[in-house]
């Protein structure tokens, strides 16, 4: 009888493991038919422009020495446009 409890055991534990399985590969599936939808939404959104404006003006202020703060925002706003936001 304990024999038989334990192969019931592994057979959930294998039931379990197709089940996690099944579920990651329709993650995965799911992920892939809406990746290219998900990139044109955050592209289109506005605090998506809001954040990237934010990281490139905090990137320059970081790394490149400008005096000039004028010249300092258009660098910043040179660099955020070329961000492309694509789905890989």
């Amino acid at each position: 009888m304990t024999e038989t409890l334990r192969q019931f055991g592994k057979m959930t534990d294998y039931q379990q493991e197709i089940q996690d399985l099944t579920v990651t590969r329709s993650l995965r599936l799911l992920r892939d038919g809406f990746k290219s939808d998900f990139a044109t939404f955050a592209y289109a959104d506005e605090r998506m422009t809001t954040l990237l404006q934010q990281l490139a003006a905090e990137f320059v202020d970081a790394n490149i020495p400008i005096v000039d703060k004028d010249v300092e925002i258009d660098l910043a706003l040179m660099l955020m446009e070329t961000v492309d936001i694509i789905a890989r």
